[in-house]
């Protein structure tokens, strides 16, 4: 086909541009007067149908299955223990009939009370020690490492292939009376008997736990750390900081979620630590799992035993968001 031109000339249009224009035409039509061609307009979507269709829907009900078998994990032995604190036992025999008995008796009774607060204390200095002693080698493995860094978190991570009840095993055959701590001291002549307080004390506890605990703070600490951006410690160092400042107004603020993601990690296992006190902690080392499971095994009386389970989760709760916030004051006041 032609098409007539201004000088007089006449330029050939192919036929299938024409037929693109004239569906172009059609299509423009078709969205403007649905109405009028016979073509009835689809009504948008409800917001709850659209969501629906959305591929957010879709990702939710591919793991939908595996978040309810989740839950249904963690929550239901929670509510079933919920559930037993506010019930009563006689022997074998559970009543259900609603009572805080169980409360009164684990927020009252002096045993109980100063378990409880043990424990706290116990769990607290392991936190703080674990972290302390694990962010310098943490910092010096990300920022010195260099191409050795694998083998650095592969030398920390030996230690947990083994058994948890073997390496606090380990521990009291080194703290024992007779043990590799009191020979060497021996040997070496600065003490002329083997020293007592090494063992079966909250002291032992304390070494123990830091010690099994401490690979699972590295690790975070180490994460936020690699995450950091080199050029804004050499900004802080071009705009006048030297080391201290740059760590404490750069490299601490940027890690302080690993940080306290492993304060977290260290500290709400080890207060409701079971095995370590039994075994390296004695009589003066003894936390509230400990009477926990008394109550539980011989005591059998399953409500107390879960009034203190609920006491001590609520209370750790608590300390564990007021050390959070604790922390994020601290950096924020010396930034």
């Amino acid at each position: 086909m032609a098409e007539n031109r201004p000088d007089g000339r006449h330029d050939t249009i192919p036929a299938f541009s024409l037929l693109s224009r004239h569906r172009a035409a059609r299509v423009a039509l078709m969205v403007a007067l649905p109405g009028a061609i016979g073509v009835e307009s689809k009504p948008p979507l409800a917001g709850s149908r659209r969501w629906a269709a959305s591929d957010e829907a879709k990702g939710l009900t591919l793991i939908s299955p595996t978040l309810l078998y989740a839950l249904a994990l963690l929550f239901l032995p929670v509510l079933i223990v919920i559930a037993y604190s506010f019930w009563s036992q006689d022997y074998l025999t559970i009543d259900r009939s609603f009572t805080l008995e169980n409360y009164r008796v684990a927020l009252t009774e002096p045993i109980y009370r100063d378990l409880l607060w043990r424990s706290l204390i116990i769990s607290l200095a392991v936190s703080l020690i674990t972290v302390t002693f694990s962010y310098p080698v943490a910092w010096f493995i990300s920022f010195h490492g260099g191409v050795h860094k694998n083998l650095w978190l592969f030398l920390i991570t030996v230690p947990c292939w083994t058994s948890y009840l073997l390496r606090v095993m380990s521990w009291k055959v080194i703290l024992g009376y007779q043990g590799v701590l009191n020979t060497g001291l021996m040997s070496t002549g600065l003490i002329d008997q083997p020293v007592t307080t090494l063992l079966y004390n909250s002291n032992a506890v304390i070494i123990t736990l830091v010690h099994s605990w401490a690979a699972f703070a590295i690790l975070p600490i180490y994460v936020s750390l690699e995450k950091i951006d080199r050029s804004l410690i050499e900004a802080a160092h071009d705009l006048g900081d030297n080391k201290v400042w740059s760590f404490l107004r750069v490299t601490l603020p940027l890690s302080l979620p690993g940080v306290i993601s492993a304060f977290l990690i260290v500290m709400i296992p080890t207060v409701g630590d079971y095995v370590t006190p039994k075994l390296v902690g004695g009589k003066d080392g003894v936390m509230i799992a400990t009477a926990i499971q008394a109550q539980f095994g011989k005591g059998a009386n399953w409500p107390l035993g879960a009034a203190l389970s609920v006491t001590t989760m609520v209370i750790v709760s608590a300390m564990a968001g007021c050390m959070v916030l604790a922390l994020k004051l601290f950096v924020r006041r010396i930034k």
